[in-house]
């Protein structure tokens, strides 16, 4: 059994993991944000994760939108990207992860393997081959 680190609201779809708020687990599932947690992101958990080259997804449809303040709109979408750039993997549930040769050779840095039902281009294939 796989466990999970769960911030925010669990996600409603099954993500493969049993979740706790406490040490240890293998991941971190980013069920929901708030505006300030997005814009000012400082968990310590889930950044703990990261540094520990742990998986960490953030459930997409947990996050906040501002539609009428484009200001605020283009801080979160610039904050989104940070996460991703420190690696937070973004999931919907549904659809399955595409993982590109840049992205496979951050994971190959890390020791880590693609999310469970990642489709990888041809490239991210032959860089990851053997990580497993």
């Amino acid at each position: 059994m796989s466990y999970a680190y769960l911030m925010g609201k669990a996600p409603p779809i099954d993500l493969g993991y049993t979740y706790k708020t406490e040490e240890p687990f293998d991941a971190a599932v980013i069920g929901s944000l708030t505006l300030g947690q997005l814009l000012h992101f400082d968990n310590e958990q889930v950044l703990v994760a990261l540094s520990q080259g742990k998986p960490v997804y953030l459930y997409t449809p947990g996050l906040p939108e501002a539609p009428r303040n484009r200001a605020l709109a283009a801080s979160l979408t610039t904050a989104q990207r940070e996460l991703k750039n420190w690696g937070v993997l973004f999931t919907d549930g549904n659809r399955r992860q595409l993982v590109t040769a840049e992205e496979a050779k951050m994971l190959r840095r890390r020791g880590q393997l693609p999310a469970p039902g990642a489709v990888l281009t041809p490239l991210a294939k032959e860089i990851l081959e053997g990580l497993d």
